[in-house]
């Protein structure tokens, strides 16, 4: 990893226990002579310092600290979009599967890093395209998810899926979910879908609560192209990217979804690996 010389800062809004890290993290990084970025959560957290909007704190940074849960890291991860600048999360929100690095290893593990003795965990993104009238339409990059749901007051939605162009089905359905291995914990996990440990090389397709019982999730290649086409009258379909930022889906418009080809580069404890962090979450059992 690169010197770090410049780190971006990116908190949670309304949070006590982000409000009380931020005063001594800035001083720590300070009294380190590096520069620092802020978002303007932060900024308030700071005292009323100016901050800057949060797509624009990622600019010219060797890291992003992220003080919050998994919602903040997906807002930070879409801020850091296709530059490779690893991510440091640490947990100030709640269930935090991607989060990984508590309060009490905040300054330990920071440390580690500006050593070099971290670890990084690759996690691929997928790429969606809005296909409208033979033109991309819309373009994003999810950690997570594209969530094709029915909007407001809407029956079941109609949805042909192809994978490298063999049919797969015409989902009936409140919806569906394409998601990543990293997605997997998120809501495919919620409807029913698999765990899908993070270096597994899939995308996952799971149906929200289809109308035949028998349609169940399905795993393909990370290689393979998704294209789910809307049969739905207009703006009856809504896409939403990791939870966060969305547009409606006319009539006749094509989803297309495949892995992308950047990553989110996730800082990660040494001493955590994946069972661990499912045992702490999701309250397995220990031995």
């Amino acid at each position: 990893m690169p010197i770090i010389k410049t780190v971006g800062l990116i908190s949670k809004p309304n949070s006590p226990e982000a409000g009380g890290i931020v005063p001594r993290l800035l001083e720590w990084l300070h009294a380190r002579g590096l520069g620092v970025r802020i978002d303007e959560e932060t900024g308030f957290y700071a005292g009323g310092v100016a901050g800057i909007p949060r797509n624009e704190v990622t600019e010219g940074c060797d890291l992003v600290i992220v003080l919050g849960g998994d919602g903040t890291l997906l807002s930070a991860a879409r801020a850091i979009g296709r530059r490779e600048i690893p991510l440091f999360p640490v947990n100030v929100g709640g269930l935090g599967f991607l989060t990984a690095i508590s309060r009490d290893e905040l300054y330990p593990e920071l440390e580690r890093a500006f050593r070099g003795e971290h670890r990084i965990a690759n996690r691929r993104l997928l790429n969606t395209e809005v296909q409208r009238g033979g033109q991309v339409a819309a373009s994003f990059e999810a950690l997570n998810d594209a969530v094709l749901t029915k909007a407001a007051l809407a029956r079941m939605i109609d949805l042909d899926t192809y994978v490298d162009e063999q049919f797969v089905c015409a989902y009936k359905a409140d919806g569906l979910i394409i998601s990543t291995p990293t997605g997997s914990t998120a809501y495919s996990l919620s409807a029913g879908g698999p765990i899908i440990f993070p270096k597994v090389e899939a995308i996952c397709i799971t149906p929200i609560c289809p109308h035949m019982l028998t349609n169940r999730p399905v795993l393909v290649p990370d290689n393979s192209v998704i294209r789910v086409h809307s049969r739905g009258p207009e703006d009856s379909v809504f896409l939403t990217i990791d939870g966060q930022v969305g547009t409606p889906i006319h009539e006749g418009d094509t989803i297309v979804c495949r892995s992308s080809s950047y990553s989110l580069r996730l800082i990660r404890p040494p001493h955590q690996m994946f069972f661990d962090v499912l045992r702490q979450k999701l309250k397995w059992g220990e031995r």
